[in-house]
């Protein structure tokens, strides 16, 4: 069924829209970060900075250790990433492909698990980390991210098992191979958008991630740039805004360069020849 000229207008101008609303807090932030403060403090903000400087950038440098937490929260979210992505890998393949009560019961406790607040667990957690050694260390923090991207990353892997022709295992295992050997060499692969795009979840979640990194983590040079960044807030509760808007706009470009990167790995498909012949 054809759609109609208005009709088509009507959703290309509500994509607009849309698009509009979700960069607008994104543009005002770069536009806030090239600001003085002589314009920050205009009652007339306007878009386009009348004078354009890096002055906020250098401030933002010379006031926080930016470079030292955006290392401390790259280290921790790549190996969050990393290593919830090869935890949950066999454990979607196990629950896609030998379905039962049981598995239909982790799935749900799985998506019921997301709903839990931080603050209930977040006195448990301590205590665990603090019997453990793992309190103000970041092997502590990426244990705990693990752990709380895990559910999310192996819901998100079962379904895309499930996307893969059985078929191709079967083949695998007519020809001798193992269960280990069919997952490495045939289903892994296929799942290469799956897993990439899981990974990027991950990171996400782990780069941007506050709570935990200001309850578990003490020492300053051990803190993550989400929690750096709240040291440009006063004690008043006065943010000096334009520093603080140029290290945040910082703070997002790590995952948006590699989400640039990897675009095409999510959305392209990596099926094609695999049947076997």
């Amino acid at each position: 069924m054809r759609t109609s000229r208005p009709a088509r207008a009507g959703q290309y101008l509500a994509l607009l829209a849309y698009l509009g609303f979700l960069a607008f807090p994104f543009l005002w932030l770069i536009s806030t970060a090239f600001k003085s403060p002589r314009e920050l403090g205009d009652l007339h903000p306007t878009w386009i900075p009348k004078d354009p400087s890096f002055d906020n950038f250098r401030q933002a440098f010379d006031e926080q250790p930016l470079l030292e937490a955006a290392g401390n929260s790259l280290i921790a979210a790549l190996a969050a990433a990393l290593i919830a992505v090869l935890i949950a890998t066999p454990m979607a393949f196990v629950m896609a492909r030998h379905r039962s009560r049981l598995t239909t019961m982790a799935t749900g406790w799985v998506v019921v698990s997301q709903a839990f607040p931080f603050v209930l667990v977040i006195i448990p957690l301590f205590l665990i980390l603090k019997n453990l050694h793992l309190i103000n260390s970041l092997p502590g923090l990426i244990m705990v991210y693990v752990v709380w991207s895990l559910p999310f990353a192996l819901w998100m892997l079962v379904g895309y098992v499930r996307a893969v022709p059985p078929e191709l295992e079967e083949a695998a295992a007519v020809d001798g191979a193992s269960k280990l050997r069919t997952l490495v060499s045939v289903t892994a692969p296929l799942l290469a958008p799956g897993l990439v795009a899981t990974a990027l979840f991950a990171f996400i979640t782990a780069w941007n991630e506050f709570f935990f990194a200001l309850v578990l983590l003490k020492s300053p040079e051990k803190q993550t740039l989400p929690v750096v960044l709240t040291h440009f807030i006063g004690d008043e509760g006065a943010a000096d805004l334009g520093p603080l808007a140029a290290a945040a706009f910082l703070a997002t470009l790590p995952s948006l360069v590699i989400f640039a990167i990897i675009q095409k790995r999510i959305t392209g498909g990596m099926l094609a020849g695999a049947v076997k012949s």
